[in-house]
């Protein structure tokens, strides 16, 4: 295992895109520190953003996780890239050659992304933790370490996502391809979606059960948006007579599903790389 994660972490760190994509990325995540700085004060217009409780234990837990989400396209653009180098460099062929079996060479891209989905979620879950201890209101010990199960999610989502990445880089071989591929593929579940939605009414929960088990859906679904969930925000639904009230915790059977399409795109992985004549 070290010697696998020491030929990726030299191809990645040897890579000038890679390197400033992962540096980028990591200080990316940093800035959402700077919210807490987000002030306004016009007049009589005060707004200050650590004031309206995103920083709260258990909270900003839920609120972290979703925001730093977004951010995962960085290291999918890495996890694709590396897998399209291995074909345009023949590395892959290479390392073949030198005696890296095929099942080691997925095994060691696997590693990767569990790798980059461990260092992910120990900086998100250090960030809010510190952020959370300077601005929250509760500070209490059963207060900070309830409601983690959104950093698990986090976790399991990135791990999916990443083998989702890995998958198509080794389907397609170039990277601006598999790249749109992630688009194209995000708006042919929407599509989906909205067939099945035309043809059983908006009343129905069919569109919704079915596309859980997309891989972009089920993955989405792992951390449901954390906004309606502040009190400024239901106050301000409750003045205009709408009533927020939805599910935002963490079911297993949502981790299931992604841990299921993982193993699915990193077998298939193994099985496209066994088939394809290098």
């Amino acid at each position: 295992m070290k010697r696998l994660l020491q030929i990726e972490f030299q191809k990645l760190w040897l890579n000038k895109l890679s390197r400033f994509l992962i540096l980028a990325y990591f200080f990316l995540l940093t800035s959402i520190a700077l919210v807490a700085a987000i002030k306004f004060d016009i007049g009589p217009i005060k707004f200050y953003l650590a004031e309206q409780g995103i920083f709260n234990f258990p909270y900003i837990w839920h609120f972290n996780a979703f925001v730093a989400s977004f951010f995962k396209l960085f290291l999918a653009i890495i996890i694709i890239s590396m897998i399209a180098n291995e074909y345009s460099n023949r590395t892959l062929k290479q390392n073949l050659i030198d005696g890296l079996s095929k099942k080691e060479f997925i095994y060691s891209k696997f590693l990767m992304v569990v790798l980059f989905s461990i260092l992910s979620t120990v900086f998100v879950f250090l960030i809010s933790l510190i952020l959370g201890l300077v601005y929250s209101n509760y500070t209490e010990f059963g207060i900070i370490f309830s409601d983690l199960e959104f950093i698990l999610a986090y976790f399991v989502k990135h791990i999916g996502f990443f083998s989702f990445c890995l998958f198509i880089g080794m389907l397609i071989k170039r990277s601006a391809f598999a790249l749109g591929f992630l688009v194209i593929w995000n708006f042919i579940e929407w599509i989906i979606y909205g067939l099945i939605f035309w043809n059983t009414g908006k009343e129905s929960t069919i569109p919704d059960t079915i596309l859980s088990f997309f891989p972009f859906r089920a993955m989405s679904n792992l951390i449901n948006e954390p906004i309606s969930r502040l009190s400024a925000v239901k106050a301000v639904a409750n003045q205009v007579g709408e009533s927020l009230s939805y599910d935002y915790a963490v079911h297993w059977y949502e981790i299931v599903i992604v841990i299921i399409w993982t193993f699915l795109f990193i077998y298939g992985s193994y099985r496209l790389l066994l088939k394809r004549d290098l």
